[in-house]
């Protein structure tokens, strides 16, 4: 059986999302200035580093999860156990869970700010992104290969991280001014 996990697994799959990233980026600064290219890649790089860090096994020996050890539901026990077992360079799941969006609630608000449409493209962008972190705790719940869990506190936290950033976000919106950017030729 062919196992793929583990932190090695996630860190190499976002270094190379970063690279196809600069490269979007790259080419789409000729059309959308300097500042939305980055966000439009920065974004979507952040959704590709999501789903790493989520739905890639934490350890590649986890071979195969009996159907009857998985979990049918999510957990609903807000702040409940699993956010203590999980720490990466001391901080705890919850914290990393909120810091995981942060980058994308950003990057959202800097990719729709140059346009008006962005006033409503942002909170509908941010609506996605919780819809997002709901569909990543579903395939957690659905996918027991995974050996993941599904759990209202990530949920919660995921949409916090979006929130922070998208506040973030608006706060350098006027700093960065992506409206700046190149016009299309006529």
């Amino acid at each position: 059986m062919v196992t793929i996990g583990g932190t090695g697994v996630m860190v190499l799959g976002g270094l190379l999302a970063a690279v196809v990233a600069v490269l979007l980026a790259v080419v789409a600064r000729r059309w959308l200035g300097t500042v939305s290219a980055v966000a439009v890649a920065g974004l979507l790089w952040s959704l590709v580093a999501i789903a790493l860090v989520t739905l890639v096994p934490t350890r590649p020996d986890v071979g195969i999860v009996p159907a009857e050890g998985r979990s049918e539901t999510c957990s609903w026990d807000y702040g409940g156990p699993s956010g203590t077992t999980f720490e990466v360079f001391g901080l705890d799941q919850r914290t990393l869970n909120v810091l995981l969006f942060v980058p994308a609630g950003l990057f959202l608000v800097l990719a729709v700010g140059r346009w008006w449409s962005g006033v409503v493209l942002a909170p509908l962008g941010l609506a996605a992104l919780a819809a997002y972190s709901l569909g990543i705790e579903f395939l957690q719940l659905q996918l027991a290969r995974l050996d993941r869990a599904c759990d209202v506190t990530d949920m919660v936290d995921n949409v916090l991280g979006a929130a922070i950033g998208f506040a973030i976000g608006l706060v350098l919106l006027p700093v960065v001014r992506p409206w700046r950017g190149r016009k299309p030729a006529h």
